[in-house]
């Protein structure tokens, strides 16, 4: 193992000297934090979860973990990478690496003992930074200095970084939302407006998981028009993009929530019918998606009785969505005030189902099925607040009357 002198000496982080960490750590001979907590921990951020990078390979690491007493998963062994839990805690455990072939997609890998060689394959200096529980700094590259000043940085060459994994520009628009201060690095932004033909190659998943993630920034309006600006945005959202709507979106302090965020991106004119399977959007999220851009039901204003009625067909949560779209479009109307309303207004739940009818002798069929939406239809026109013994009654009315 390459023996390298400590950038610096840092206070022992705490986080890394209790629970599943430190148990990693003190299983593991030479073990270090590396990437995200590392950045995290000296930009003074909150740490989202532990990594951990090992001189050793992930059979060796498995083995200790488990003497160790820490649960094993292989999430990831072909890779170098294994989960270790300790009450409940995860921890994620790779082996060093370097890369044997690339292909813009996936790398071919062998383990080596080279620390500097392991932090030459990461995307950005920020990221390539490891530290020890004694809270020994390893910086090969000028992360801490890069991240001290707001510049998000290839390690080395970046279009080579580029051409190992074309998805890396995505991530440095999605880092430089979060930690970029001032101008962006010029190397970087040349050599990802020449790699945006190599996007083509990246899965939709990975393509959505990074969009996700740059949406999920405090703010990526920035961001987004650098990718604009390189043609990336117009390569992985050819439906087209309205920036000036998700900017207005967050200047109304709208939710950091992506699937509200790329409702606003997408272009209110935009043929995006397909964009769901194109981005291999869950069911959910495409239903999330389709109910924030249909506006319809929010544009009057609605509120009282014509309140409840829009909120007895979609749920509160879809209601506030088309609230916060249409204002960040623009259209006229008092958005916030109608947001309040929606969220004092209990959700009007219409209190009958097809036993009602059965327990009133109405036989099962087109019958019981059309006297329940005659009820329904009652129910809503009378505002939502009648209850289950008016609807029955309501209900037996209808059902006795001649067909037709």
């Amino acid at each position: 193992m390459t023996a390298d002198p400590p950038a610096a000496q840092l206070d022992p982080p705490d986080l890394l000297r209790r629970g599943a960490p430190a148990a990693v750590l003190a299983a593991l001979p030479g073990a270090r934090a590396v990437g995200g907590v590392v950045r995290d921990l000296l930009a003074g951020r909150p740490v989202q979860d532990v990594d951990v990078a090992a001189p050793l390979p992930p059979e060796a690491i498995a083995a200790r973990l488990r003497a160790a007493g820490l649960k094993v998963f292989e999430t990831g062994l072909a890779h170098g990478t294994v989960t270790a839990v300790l009450e409940g805690e995860p921890v994620e455990v790779t082996s060093l690496r370097r890369d044997l072939a690339t292909d813009g997609r996936h790398a071919e890998v062998e383990w080596t003992t080279d620390w500097r060689e392991d932090a030459a394959r990461r995307d950005f200096t920020i990221n390539a930074m490891s530290l020890s529980a004694e809270g020994a700094l390893f910086d090969y590259f000028g992360g801490r200095a890069d991240l001290t000043a707001g510049r998000v940085r290839f390690v080395g060459d970046p279009a080579t970084r580029l051409a190992e994994d074309y998805l890396r520009a995505l991530r440095f628009f999605r880092f430089q939302a979060r930690y970029g201060e001032g101008a962006p690095d010029l190397a970087a932004v040349a050599a990802i407006r020449a790699a945006v033909p190599g996007l083509a190659r990246l899965s939709a998943e990975r393509v959505w998981m990074e969009l996700k993630r740059l949406l999920a920034a405090p703010d990526p309006v920035a961001a987004l028009a650098l990718m604009a600006e390189t043609g990336v945005l117009g390569a992985v959202l050819p439906e087209g993009a309205d920036r000036v709507v998700l900017a207005a979106l967050v200047a109304a302090g709208g939710p950091v929530d992506p699937l509200l965020r790329i409702a606003a991106l997408v272009a209110p004119e935009a043929a995006d019918a397909g964009l769901p399977q194109r981005l291999r959007w869950s069911v959910a999220e495409a239903a999330r998606y389709a109910a924030a851009r249909d506006l319809a039901p929010v544009l009057a204003l609605p509120e009282g009785a014509a309140l409840r009625r829009v909120l007895a067909d979609v749920a509160p949560d879809a209601a506030l969505d088309r609230a916060w779209i249409a204002e960040a479009r623009g259209l006229p109307g008092d958005w916030a005030a109608l947001r309040a309303r929606i969220a004092a207004t209990p959700r009007p739940i219409f209190p009958l189902k097809g036993r009602d009818g059965l327990a009133a002798g109405i036989p099962p069929g087109p019958a019981l099925g059309a006297a329940l939406a005659e009820t329904r239809a009652w129910w809503l026109w009378r505002g939502c607040t009648d209850d289950a013994e008016a609807c029955r009654a309501h209900l037996r009315e209808a059902a006795a009357r001649p067909a037709g």
